[in-house]
């Protein structure tokens, strides 16, 4: 639409908004007058229409098997639309159209903003279902009637009050007609039924919505007159009641086709089982981080008990193996404490990173700089726990074997995500400027425990691939290639 709006029309940006505002409601005109909806505007030069939006009805027929948006016609051709936009006026005049064989009754609805006509919508029945009408669709059409006069007036949509059509009830959920006092003139089957979950023993028609939801709400004091102006529909409003076992959504929309307030309409929807899910989610996603970190203490612990070991130690080989067991452990640790705070499996990696970095640095405090630069991004906890152990032991074996006792050096990691959309990879590389590897050193094939830890977790649980070649320059760099699940987009 927005396209289509600056390349034909000379509608200003606030003008396009009240269009989007519009077409975010107009499901529900659909739905009430059992029709399709065409949103026409006139071209720069007047000479002609362009349709900018277009919406079929979930309650009857369609009236177009084509995709009307983007079509252009000529002004003249269609004369309630040019009368509904030079009189500004409901055009309901003419004999049904036929559309291969379908009988189809036209209707031109002016959409005004603060006084001017911005287009029209053409409004389209299809005659073949035509039947004498139930009380349902009586109110129905009634209720479009009067919403269609509201958009004429400029007084629909209501300003400020964007509407998630995918998260707001819909007509068919439920559907309430209020008097302008409040008092319910026509409950729909479902809208009986919501209320009924809700712990209404009787039937809705005659009584007062406001009062009679608020007492099937559990008291809230105060809270209850509220509730009971919110319900009555004077004011366009979102909200849920819960009370019995049941839980409902309702939408009020004040109905004031001629200016003044002679009802209103009540669109609700029993979300009972959904906030039940949601429930359930919550206390599942609670359950889980409290797993996480009691993971995490427990870790904590076993570490403090090899801390403690090692200190009692005499071989300096055994007392730096325990040391080794507490990085080790310390590792799997942070990780865990960062799905702790989080509500799915997915952690942002940059963070683990940085701690494991400050973590394995205290082996030569001051003597070797530590940095990363580039980017990890959020990774799943499958790939987070044994990545944060492989990065764990590549700087410890570079910070321990890559520098004298005496230098001081630098190790930088670095993270780049690559790939394709389909097959994303991230790429990691720990590179030191030390004295590099020794004359026909072969990582594959060496014996060192954390080497062997490398190659496992890399090339077994990752999948990925691991080498260790000399830098460029002067040092070692370890070379890491994982596959890695897509970051989503926000």
């Amino acid at each position: 639409m927005n396209d289509l709006v600056r390349q034909h029309t000379a509608l200003s940006d606030t003008d396009l908004e009240w269009l989007h505002l519009l077409v975010s409601e107009w499901q529900l005109l659909s739905d009430l007058s059992f029709a399709d909806l065409v949103l026409w505007v006139p071209t720069l030069d007047g000479t002609r229409y362009v349709s900018v939006a277009q919406m079929r009805p979930n309650t009857g027929p369609t009236s177009y098997q084509d995709d009307m948006v983007g079509h252009l016609v000529p002004r003249g051709r269609r004369p309630m639309l040019d009368s509904a936009l030079d009189e500004g006026r409901i055009v309901r005049e003419g004999d049904p159209e036929w559309r291969e064989e379908v009988p189809v009754r036209v209707e031109s609805i002016p959409v005004r903003r603060e006084g001017r006509v911005l287009g029209v919508i053409a409004r389209n029945t299809n005659l073949l279902t035509v039947r004498t009408p139930s009380r349902l669709e009586l109110t129905y059409l009634q209720s479009a009637s009067d919403l269609a006069q509201m958009i004429a007036a400029g007084s629909f949509p209501f300003p400020g009050q964007q509407v998630d059509m995918d998260a707001s009830p819909r007509a068919g959920d439920g559907l309430i007609r209020l008097d302008a006092d409040g008092i319910v003139q026509y409950a729909s089957p479902n809208a009986l039924s919501a209320y009924h979950r809700l712990g209404l023993a009787a039937d809705l028609v005659g009584h007062h919505l406001g009062q009679a939801t608020a007492e099937l709400a559990p008291a809230r004091g105060p809270v209850d007159e509220a509730l009971v102006k919110l319900a009555s529909g004077w004011a366009p409003r979102e909200f849920e009641v819960e009370g019995n076992e049941g839980v409902i959504q309702l939408r009020a929309i004040p109905l004031k086709p001629k200016g003044t307030h002679i009802g209103s309409l009540v669109l609700l929807r029993d979300v009972t089982e959904l906030r039940r899910r949601e429930r359930e989610l919550i206390t599942k996603d609670a359950t889980i981080r409290e797993i996480h970190h009691r993971v995490k203490n427990n870790l904590q612990t076993v570490a403090a008990l090899l801390r403690l070991q090692s200190r009692r130690m005499d071989s300096e080989q055994g007392r730096e193996a325990l040391n080794e067991a507490v990085r080790r452990v310390g590792s799997i640790a942070i990780v865990h404490e960062t799905l702790s705070q989080t509500l799915d499996e997915r952690v942002e990696f940059d963070e683990i990173a940085d701690r494991v970095l400050a973590m394995v640095a205290e082996i030569s405090p001051g003597k070797v700089i530590t940095r990363r630069t580039g980017r990890f991004g959020i990774l799943d906890a499958e790939v987070a726990t044994p990545l944060s152990m492989v990065l764990t032991e590549v700087l410890q074996n570079a910070l321990e074997h890559a520098f004298d006792q005496v230098e001081r050096g630098v190790v930088e990691v670095g993270a780049v995500r690559g790939g394709s959309r389909t097959e994303p990879r991230l790429l990691v590389t720990v590179q030191d400027n030390g004295r590099g590897l020794p004359e026909g050193f072969d990582p594959h094939r060496a014996g060192n425990l954390g080497l062997q830890i490398v190659r496992t977790l890399v090339e077994g649980e990752l999948g990925g691939k691991f080498d260790m070649v000399r830098a460029p320059e002067r040092g070692t760099q370890v070379i890491l290639d994982v596959p890695v699940r897509a970051e989503k987009q926000h």
